[in-house]
């Protein structure tokens, strides 16, 4: 199946929610001009990483999140992918991932499972316990954020359920992006699944932020690569590839998880 996805590159307004949301739209209409099937988002797009206000600035219960992608979703005939936003929650606030299909459904919700404690996630927000599953244009996918990617144990589990391709919206600093790119390759080449990784661009007071978003296929292969500005780019894949892979290499069936801990 051949899939379009726009992957839209943000810089992001330090806990400044309504300047944040302002760009979600512009993006969505550009993808939509560009014929993609799915837009995809940074990570913490509506407040950044200013956790110390997220009392004041966090999205309750993630309603304007949500109704924002919901309409933007219906109204463009496309995938919203989210990215993922500070969500404030029953007394607690979560990394939260939100998905929209074209009829402005939601097909799914992620909370980041690893928290990132170089920059202090776990000390202001509660960490997710589930997975998330949904299909694009009848394809399986899944969802992580960012710290997730170091994790290969997980990223396996949520590709057991046949997914075939890995969404990752980030918020990756500069001095790491070379780790990001290898780590990356190696998620999509150990899952034999396309990943597809937004990370944002510019600075918050505590660190600059290198983009290069990108694509990767099955075999780890950089289908596409941003800079370190803030774009909006559409790639077209066809996830047959990862047939393909899986046919060539079963990994999948070769597993001992027996023997794993």
């Amino acid at each position: 199946m051949k899939i379009s996805i726009s992957l839209a590159q943000l810089d992001i307004y330090f806990g400044d929610p309504d300047k944040n949301f302002a760009q979600i739209e512009p993006a969505v209409k550009m993808a939509a001009e560009q014929h993609a099937d799915i837009v995809i988002f940074p990570e913490m797009w509506n407040t950044g990483y200013d956790l110390t206000r997220f009392g004041e600035i966090a999205d309750p219960e993630g309603k304007r999140t949500k109704a924002l992608l919901s309409n933007l979703a219906k109204k463009y005939q496309l995938t919203v992918h989210g990215g993922s936003v500070a969500v404030a929650r029953d007394g607690a606030f979560y990394n939260t991932t939100y998905i929209f299909g074209p009829d402005g459904k939601q097909l799914a919700t992620y909370e980041k499972v690893h928290l990132f404690g170089l920059m202090r996630e776990d000390k202001y927000l509660a960490a997710g316990h589930e997975e998330d599953h949904f299909q694009i244009k009848g394809v399986d996918a899944t969802s992580v954020i960012c710290y997730d990617i170091r994790f290969p144990e997980w990223l396996r589990t949520l590709s057991l359920d046949n997914s075939r391709i890995i969404f990752v919206p980030a918020e990756w600093p500069t001095s790491r992006i070379p780790q990001w790119r290898r780590l990356l390759a190696a998620r999509a080449i150990e899952n034999q699944s396309f990943v597809v990784a937004v990370n944002r661009v510019g600075n918050d007071p505590d660190n600059p932020f290198g983009g290069h978003s990108g694509v990767y296929n099955p075999m780890g292969d950089e289908l596409l690569s941003l800079d370190d500005q803030p774009q909006l780019k559409t790639i077209t894949i066809d996830t047959d590839e990862t047939d393909d892979a899986r046919g060539f290499m079963p990994v999948f069936a070769d597993r001992r998880p027996e023997l794993y801990r």
